[in-house]
């Protein structure tokens, strides 16, 4: 697979947790995930807080054993955080401290602490989310007070690019700014992951550090449009 043959080229990178896929399986059925499943994939991501919602429901109804973790990548609004607290495992786009304090206060008691990461707007494109680089670690400080959620690491969907050169600068782009944001928060705490490279780009991606593939058109097929 793709993935196999990037990693097995991988540099190492002090801190960064190795590289695992991602399947995206937004407007894919519950069934697909379950297949999927049966093969040992184990984390899934959706874009969508019901579809995603309603998803996680099926397939656990339908195999609670197999313990999937599910994770929200796509833009959260105030009014949904809620679902995605009191179902996901995973966030990987908190672009501002409202949304993470929300997500906070309504994450179960009886549920582990909510896996999150920072989405950054690398690129500096004005449709993109996502926080401003030099605004990262202000948000990072701000989200270690939070008890109910876990800070992993960054998240980002760089400007779409066939040059491998531009790719490769803007996963570095963030992969450096989650070296400079551990190196500030020192000892208090360390960021691990770096959620970036979809079906497109991920060799790119592994390249430059990425922890979390975001794949689903190489997994799934084409989505209907």
């Amino acid at each position: 697979m793709r993935i196999d043959q990037a990693r097995a080229h991988r540099p190492a990178f002090e801190g960064i947790a190795d590289p695992q896929l991602l399947a995206v399986s937004k407007t894919f059925p519950a069934q697909d995930v379950l297949e999927l499943a049966q093969s040992g994939q184990r984390d899934f991501g959706e874009n969508y807080v019901q579809e995603g919602v309603d998803k996680i429901l099926a397939c656990h109804l339908a195999r609670p054993d197999l313990q999937l973790r599910w994770h929200f990548i796509g833009p959260l609004q105030s009014n949904k955080t809620r679902a995605v607290a009191e179902h996901f495992d995973w966030v990987h786009s908190i672009d501002r401290l409202k949304i993470a304090e929300r997500l906070n206060a309504q994450r179960p008691p009886e549920r582990a602490a909510l896996q999150c990461c920072i989405q950054v707007n690398i690129s500096g494109e004005a449709s993109k989310s996502g926080v401003a680089i030099n605004e990262v670690a202000s948000l990072a400080l701000a989200m270690l007070e939070l008890e109910n959620l876990s800070l992993r690491g960054l998240m980002a969907i760089p400007q779409a690019s066939d040059d491998p050169i531009e790719q490769a600068r803007n996963f570095a782009a963030l992969r450096d700014c989650l070296v400079d944001c551990n190196r500030l928060l020192g000892a208090r705490h360390s960021m691990d992951h770096l959620s970036m490279g979809m079906s497109g780009d991920l060799e790119a991606a592994v390249a430059q550090g990425a922890s979390w593939l975001r794949v689903g058109t190489a997994i799934f097929g084409r989505r209907d449009l």
